[in-house]
């Protein structure tokens, strides 16, 4: 992308709306998407850092006038400039609080997006993290009101457990910051200061607690909390052109502090991930924003539960057709029939399967009972058998062609060179030469006995005829001939029907090689599923424990002894869980 595009936009109607082109872009990147949105109070500056981030002067409109610029949500996807594996994609989100606007819940909505569709999640601001700027993040307090994460079926009340294995990384970006990092006249670091910053006030008043409660949303909800500050870059005129200006006339310490930013970006962002820690590629992302919109413009509240099983489905069924119509293009492409033997067609047919099931694999997520896996191999099944059946008609066609055309190269009329005597001698040996011919004859393909045999058969008769006709053989040579005849029968009805027997055992070999790459590739994909669902649940106790540090560090003894109940609780919820998914494979056939 050159140049940034819209995703989410504001309709003349107040509604939100998916930008087709946006998505479009989406459904083309295959790969892991790191997505990191900004947001915070209109004309603060966000846009700068998205362009830096991009690796550009220009790109998101900056504006220099009291006019909030940004509308909706646009998105950049560009490289990621240390990772190859990997695309960035960056939202700039419209101005919060923009007074011509002047609709607080679209406010809320933009908000939610950016933390629903991102895996990390910058805060920006002016001047310092005071009670003020804690309260303008009212919108945090409401995101449980917003977005649930269980579906209305279930009875259980969502918990700060289960939004921290959805929501984002919480990066506050403070610009304009102008005091010294000093807490009690001792030096800190940008994250003690937010650490400091976030600790609960004390007080009952309805401010006190409308403060309180973003802070412990944002230590709650967020896995991770990171914090950045920035010096003024320039003078008031050099903000009007910023975009327009080289790092030389910036501040030193603001472009030091911007590359520090962009730096931690680059190293620590992760991949998007939905529940189980399933990584959300581009196509995912673009999906997920619709999921979400359609619902906020139905006048419901996104559920990520069911927006994840609704992904599933229609990712399920994109990889199933994917990977067959891959399996199907490779056949086309790799195998030329007729084959020699069945054992190359059966070669072909692994190497297609196993690069088929390896897409089908990477695509997929949350096949409960591998029903999409079985419909796949049932598909490929039917294709592979098709081709089979081809291959030997092909093979049939071609050989009684090519036995034809020999018998009449050879002129071999019976009624012109056999019908005298001496007759049935020089039918048989031009028989042999035909015969001869035929074998050495390329290109035959797995029915080339088979269809010999036919054919000799054919001639069996014929050569009864001969043999009778000829006066020059006594009857004693005809008996011998007849016997002889009749062994090279046999010889031939038991190389066909080896043939024939081959063809099934290799038939069944294919059958069950098919199984086991199957549950091969299964079996990686659980344990990759596996491991990723690990680190999420890691993620979400880690996060608990910090939490339960800080309550020993104020001498909360009672609330971190609460803590320790739930930390306790949520690891036998998660063992529960592994035990439930360490079933048996699906036997595919």
């Amino acid at each position: 992308m050159q140049k940034p595009v819209c995703l989410i936009s504001n309709t003349t109607g107040g509604k939100l709306q998916v930008n087709q082109e946006a998505r479009a872009i989406l459904n083309s990147i295959r790969q892991p998407v790191v997505v990191v949105s900004i947001v915070g109070l209109y004309r603060t500056g966000k846009s700068y850092l998205m362009n830096r981030l991009a690796g550009k002067q220009t790109g998101f409109s900056l504006g220099s006038t009291v006019q909030s610029e940004t509308k909706g949500i646009w998105m950049w996807c560009v490289p990621h400039p240390r990772r190859d594996d990997v695309t960035l994609v960056l939202l700039d989100t419209e101005g919060l609080g923009d007074v011509e606007k002047g609709d607080e819940k679209n406010d809320t909505w933009i908000f939610c997006l950016a933390v629903l569709l991102s895996s990390t999640f910058v805060y920006n601001s002016m001047g310092t993290i005071n009670n003020e700027a804690v309260k303008s993040l009212h919108y945090v307090t409401e995101l449980t009101e917003h977005i649930k994460v269980k579906s209305t079926k279930e009875k259980a009340q969502d918990t700060s457990f289960d939004y921290v294995r959805f929501f984002p990384t919480f990066v506050w970006a403070v610009r304009d910051f102008i005091l010294d990092l000093e807490i009690d006249g001792k030096r800190v670091t940008a994250d003690e200061y937010l650490k400091n910053s976030l600790k609960l006030k004390n007080g009952t008043s309805k401010a006190v607690a409308l403060s309180n409660d973003a802070r412990e949303c944002i230590q709650n909800y967020f896995p991770d909390q990171k914090c950045f500050v920035f010096d003024p870059p320039g003078s008031k005129e050099k903000l009007k052109v910023l975009d327009q200006l080289r790092d030389s006339e910036l501040d030193p310490q603001f472009v030091k502090q911007t590359s520090a930013f962009c730096s931690y970006i680059f190293g620590f962002s992760k991949e998007k991930t939905i529940k189980g820690g399933i990584t959300v590629t581009g196509s995912l992302l673009g999906n997920l924003a619709v999921m979400y919109v359609e619902a906020i413009r139905s006048g419901s509240v996104p559920c990520l539960e069911n927006a994840v099983a609704a992904l599933s489905k229609i990712e399920n069924s994109t990889a199933v057709e994917e990977s067959f119509a891959l399996y199907r293009r490779l056949l086309g492409k790799r195998v030329k029939l007729p084959t020699e033997t069945e054992e190359e067609l059966s070669s072909v047919h692994d190497g297609c399967l196993k690069e088929a099931l390896q897409l089908f694999m990477k695509r997929s997520f949350k096949d409960e009972d591998h029903k999409y896996q079985t419909t796949l191999m049932e598909r490929v099944k039917e294709v592979y058998e098709g081709k089979c059946a081809e291959n030997v008609e092909i093979s049939r066609n071609r050989c009684a062609a090519l036995l034809l055309q020999l018998e009449k190269v050879m002129s071999m009329d019976p009624e012109k060179s056999y019908m005298k005597p001496g007759g049935y001698q020089r039918f048989k040996a031009d028989l042999n030469v035909l015969v001869k011919l035929y074998k050495n004859k390329p290109a035959r393909g797995v029915k080339a006995e088979e269809a010999l045999r036919t054919y000799l058969k054919e001639k069996n008769q014929l050569g009864k005829f001969i043999l009778t006709a000829d006066r020059n053989l006594s009857e004693q040579q005809r008996r011998l001939e007849e016997q002889q005849a009749q062994v090279e029968r046999e010889s031939q009805r038991a190389a066909a029907a080896k043939e024939q027997q081959r063809a099934l055992e290799r038939r069944m070999n294919d059958m069950e090689r098919s199984r086991q790459e199957n549950e091969r590739q299964l079996r990686l994909k659980m344990e990759r599923d596996r491991i990723a669902a690990n680190e999420e649940n890691q993620r979400v106790i880690d996060q608990k424990l910090r939490k339960q540090r800080a309550l020993l560090e104020k001498g909360y003894r009672e609330e971190a002894a609460q803590m320790n109940t739930k930390i306790r609780h949520l690891r036998n919820e998660i063992s529960y869980e592994q035990e439930q998914n360490q079933g048996g494979i699906c036997v595919l056939s």
